[in-house]
């Protein structure tokens, strides 16, 4: 029951229809170097703080605001640990343009299971569980996450998430490959019929929709139930199938996000098809061959990984020590990079994401690779092996 001391809130729709659109600039996005130039060009301008200063929790808001007034919409990512293309998907977006209103992001929500790479923090909290309706967040971040949710008072929210599971119907038996809505279920069937037609080419792989109107929804206090229930916020819970490659996975998390805030939040709620989604822009190209007219589009980027603090040997460590492995120093083809890939120790596959990363040794003889993409499709990979010495 809503409480008396809270006001009743508009309905998103008079907001949005009044207040007309937080777009994204169009044709902007092909990488994040682009998003940034066109940030610091005019006309759009961000900010950012900290939540949970000090703390092993501590992460970073991304606030990014047009001179053109607007709506806003909120996009978090890393609730859980072990979502790796939910938090890097979030960190691109955070570097996006709009044309206006107000951006706000919280790339990695949870920095301490985002360390850890498991779902929850190191107590066993699940941070996606800690925000009943109508009452306080159940542990200190989540309530600094509601607090930033509550000082912006978001038109639409995003959730980035995965799954290890597809989505049949029920939520208990895994849920990928689906958006989860309250009230905005014919926003979130266009931009799965979107994404679908665009992006995805298996049948098994198509985005579902599925609902948590009820107040009795199975699973209960996640951070979307509380945003549409207390605020009257869209809100949207994106999940991805974690049986895929990362950069897919990135690709379709991006694809949602750009599509429901200019599906969501243009007056109309329509995008014509014709017009190229900002996303697909940057889709990776096929390498092109010693034959093909074009030269600078089959140059591979050329992975190299050192080391942080520079000085520090990888062949004289210690067991348990951490390492702190750098990517940024990589080679970049002309269309540049889109992202980076880890696979740690010898039973690892290709799952953290970032030009950096910690590794703590586990072994006498522990192998790093890490693969760098470019965003015309090619890839390189560079190995270190971290040894204990003697």
């Amino acid at each position: 029951m809503r409480p008396e001391s809270l006001p009743d809130t508009l309905p998103r729709r008079s907001v949005l229809a009044k207040t007309g659109g937080c777009v994204l600039a169009s044709a902007t996005i092909t990488g994040a170097a682009n998003a940034a130039d066109q940030l610091d060009s005019g006309g759009v301008s961000q900010e950012s703080f900290p939540i949970r200063e000090g703390t092993s929790e501590e992460t970073t808001v991304y606030v990014t605001t047009a001179d053109a007034d607007g709506p806003t919409a909120f996009v978090i990512g890393g609730m859980h640990g072990n979502e790796v293309a939910g938090y890097t998907a979030a960190g691109k977006v955070s570097n996006w343009a709009i044309e206006a209103g107000t951006l706000v992001t919280i790339p990695e929500a949870n920095a301490v299971a985002i360390e850890r790479g498991t779902r929850n923090d190191q107590d066993g909290n699940n941070l996606n569980r800690v925000f009943p309706e109508w009452s306080t967040p159940e542990t200190k971040l989540g309530r600094a996450i509601w607090n930033v949710v509550s000082k912006y008072q978001p038109d639409v929210v995003i959730d980035l998430h995965e799954s290890i599971g597809i989505y049949g119907g029920n939520a208990s038996n895994g849920v990928g490959q689906a958006i989860f809505t309250g009230d905005g279920t014919n926003e979130a069937t266009q931009v799965t019929d979107f994404v679908n037609r665009n992006y995805v080419d298996d049948p098994d792989l198509a985005f579902q929709v599925g609902g948590f109107s009820s107040p009795d929804a199975r699973p209960q206090d996640l951070l979307v139930h509380k945003a549409a229930r207390d605020l009257g916020a869209d809100a949207f819970l994106a999940e991805t199938y974690s049986g895929v490659a990362l950069e897919q996975r990135v690709q379709w998390h991006t694809a949602i996000v750009e599509r429901l805030l200019r599906d969501e939040v243009s007056p109309n709620g329509i995008i014509s098809e014709s017009e190229p989604s900002i996303e697909s822009q940057s889709q990776p190209q096929p390498t092109k061959t010693a034959g093909d007219e074009s030269g600078s589009d089959s140059v591979k980027p050329t992975a190299k990984i050192t080391t942080l603090p520079t000085w520090t040997s990888v062949s004289s460590l210690d067991k348990g020590q951490t390492i702190t492995l750098d990517a940024s120093q990589s080679n970049a083809p002309p269309s540049g990079i889109d992202c980076y890939e880890w696979k740690i120790g010898p039973d690892g596959t290709f799952e953290k994401a970032g030009a950096k990363v910690d590794v703590t040794v586990e072994g006498a003889n522990y192998p790093v690779t890490v693969r760098v993409r470019g965003n015309n499709g090619t890839s390189d990979t560079d190995e270190v092996t971290l040894s204990t010495g003697c």
